[in-house]
């Protein structure tokens, strides 16, 4: 697990970018997230909220997703700022006790559809979970607009599994904190 006792810098970040870029996933299910059925042997997360009604609030809702607005409203810190692309190694670094956790992450699908847009990351070397989260807006015949946010996860190595129960804790903080920011992103607008 990558840790960092005060705020991580943009050099530091790109450091541990430059470590992990290249690296395989941590994991062999890649796309699961896709499925209606998630892959046995992980914690699964499935969380959605409505975030609009209409043409606008999906456009808005996309925009969120390019903008990394989900994890603005968890409070993480996401380098590079770049919108996600296939391919694209990202780092996420996250409030975590008296420091920060930095979980490095590659985006593995995305998604562009008519009524439906989003992407997939990820778990690569020196994140403390294994596994894939996906971050979607979608939009239903009658108009609703949703974000929505499935992940399957497990702890990487034994640190993260110590602390299991204050992980899940904040795991499902930050999932909460995902939905919320997307949410007040879109209706702001």
């Amino acid at each position: 697990m990558l840790f960092a006792w005060s705020r991580p810098s943009d050099e530091r970040l790109d450091a541990v970018l430059a470590r992990v870029t290249g690296k395989p996933v941590t994991y062999s299910e890649v796309g699961a997230t896709r499925q209606s059925t998630l892959p046995r042997g992980y914690r699964h997360d499935r969380r959605s909220v409505s975030i609009g009604h209409g043409e606008d609030a999906f456009r808005r809702g996309q925009d969120a997703i390019r903008r990394w607005e989900a994890h603005r409203g968890a409070g993480a810190i996401v380098r590079p700022h770049d919108p996600p692309a296939l391919g694209a190694v990202t780092i996420v670094a996250l409030r975590f006790g008296p420091g920060f956790v930095l979980a490095p992450c590659e985006v593995v699908y995305v998604t562009d559809d008519r009524d439906r847009f989003g992407f997939a990351y990820g778990t690569l070397p020196g994140h403390p979970e294994r596994g894939e989260e996906a971050f979607h807006v979608g939009r239903s015949a009658d108009g609703e607009v949703t974000f929505g946010v499935i992940a399957f996860s497990r702890p990487a190595d034994r640190l993260a599994r110590v602390g299991g129960a204050a992980a899940r804790a904040v795991q499902n903080r930050v999932s909460n904190a995902y939905l919320d920011g997307v949410r007040r992103y879109v209706s702001t607008g």
